[in-house]
């Protein structure tokens, strides 16, 4: 068994990769590039200011983003350019192509018609809308 307090003799598992290494003095990392992964992690963490928000990976994010053509009102998937008008297009959102009519259609705006449904028919019947009807 090693002493506790005896730095020269006691093995030291590094806290960010997990190596075993012989510190020199009161060492806590095997290496400075350990030593700043620790830093930057404690750094981030501490920093109130920053919101993890769930952001798409960047690859692949536009052939999911619908463009619209300022000019003309015609949708793109993926396609920033309305070749028809010579334009550079807006983004409206991110999206996808209609199962029956094959239109770029934004997620946005299903949801919203969704909702809408929803509010009509709760609307049209309020009955159907609470807990335990028929």
């Amino acid at each position: 068994m090693s002493p506790p307090r005896n730095d020269i003799e006691t093995a030291t598992t590094c806290p960010i990769c997990h190596v075993g290494f012989a510190a020199v003095r009161r060492q806590l990392y095997c290496t400075p590039a350990c030593r700043q992964a620790a830093w930057r992690a404690r750094a981030t963490s501490n920093d109130l200011n920053t919101v993890s928000t769930p952001v798409l990976p960047a690859r692949g994010r536009r052939e999911h983003t619908v463009y619209a053509c300022t000019e003309c009102d015609q949708r793109y998937l993926g396609e920033q350019w309305c070749y028809d008008c010579v334009r550079p297009c807006i983004r409206v959102g991110l999206g996808g192509s209609c199962p029956s009519c094959d239109e770029p259609v934004v997620l946005d705006e299903l949801l919203n018609l969704h909702n809408d449904d929803l509010t009509a028919k709760s609307r049209e019947n309020p009955a159907s809308t609470k807990p335990g009807a028929v």
